[in-house]
This record gives C-alpha cells, sequence and structure tokens, in this order.
C-alpha cells in the first residue's frame, strides 16, 4: 500500500482504478448516505464512470498532495471509508476542504476525529495550506461534533443545495466550519 498519511490506527492511501467496489459499498449503505442523498446510494454506474475517474484525476492535478484518500484500520487493514483535504475545483490551493465518510462499522471509534487530526497536521506543516474548511447539515450532530472536537470555528450558514433538498432536516440549511493555520497552531 502506497500511505500518503498514517495515524496511531489508521493508513491513508491514494485511491486506484481497481477501488470502485469499495467506493459503491460504502455508498450504498442508507445509514452512511443519509445527510448526503437522503439514504439512496449511489448508482454504480456513477462510482465507476464518474466518482472514481474524478477522484484519479485530482490526484494529477495536485500533484497527489490533496485529493480523496481511502482509509484502511492499521490492525487488519479493514477499509472503513475516505477521508478528503482538497480545495474547490478553482479555488486556492491555500484553502482546503477537510470531510470524511466511513463506514458504519467504523462509527464511533474516534477514526473521523483522528484521521481529520492528522490531516490538519498535515495541511498546516507540509502542504502549505493557510486555511481549512468543512461543511455539513446543521442537523448532522455527529460531523458538527467532530469540527468543534478539533477546534474549527463556526464560520457561517450555508444554504441546502438543490440537490439535497429531498434530505431530512434540509430545511434548517447547512453550517461551514473553518481553522486557519495560526488558530491550529495555537492549540
Amino acid at each position: 500500500m502506497d500511505t500518503y498519511l498514517e495515524t496511531e490506527r489508521l493508513a491513508l492511501r491514494r485511491f486506484t482504478s481497481d477501488d470502485a467496489d469499495l467506493l459503491i459499498e460504502l455508498d450504498s449503505d442508507p445509514a452512511v448516505m443519509r445527510y448526503l442523498t437522503g439514504g439512496n446510494p449511489t448508482a454504480p454506474d456513477l462510482v465507476r464512470e464518474r466518482d472514481l475517474p474524478n477522484i484519479l484525476a485530482g490526484y494529477e492535478k495536485w500533484g497527489g498532495d490533496l485529493g480523496l484518500f481511502a482509509a484502511h484500520e492499521k490492525d487488519g487493514g479493514a477499509f472503513i471509508g475516505w477521508f478528503i483535504l482538497r480545495p474547490e475545483p478553482e479555488g486556492p490551493l491555500d484553502e482546503v476542504e477537510l470531510g470524511y465518510r466511513l463506514r458504519q462499522a467504523a462509527w464511533g471509534k474516534g477514526y473521523a476525529t483522528e484521521g481529520s487530526r492528522a490531516l490538519l497536521g498535515k495541511a498546516f506543516t507540509e502542504l502549505g495550506v493557510r486555511m481549512v474548511w468543512a461543511a455539513t447539515m446543521s442537523v448532522n450532530h455527529g460531523s458538527r461534533n467532530i469540527m468543534e472536537k478539533l477546534e474549527m470555528t463556526l464560520a457561517d450558514t450555508v444554504p441546502t443545495p438543490s440537490d439535497m433538498e429531498m434530505v431530512e432536516g434540509s430545511e434548517h440549511g447547512g453550517v461551514r466550519y473553518e481553522i486557519t493555520k495560526e488558530q491550529w497552531e495555537q492549540q
């Protein structure tokens, strides 16, 4: 495995063209997709023909330093989901999004906080990032708690995208959290 980043319990790596089934399985769980699609799975052909090619193209675009990274338990190697650290499509490279999507079996184990904390460290010490942001639905208290554990600051409320209006709680909109390099260094 070509490791991008390691934590105490996790190894993150770049996805490969052979990983479509991992993404399909992850996106087929209604609980995982609850705050993204209202629980509807991502069609396997979309994962194979759109999502995975976009992930791989991101590595090319950002030199492999930014993008979507597969997360595995170091003990046993089980795939637990993915983490994201990347700019907006045409955004500045020193302003990146932090996020994750984990299998239910990995929930409640501190993996989201552990992986996110390590990515913040890499972003601010190795990648020249100035600010990291994360967004979620207002009603997604689990993700909001993780952002607060990371000492990210609630920066703004955001409207619900039109393709997410069917999601339970969409009428409450979303939230955006941020942390700057200076804030991170003061922790």
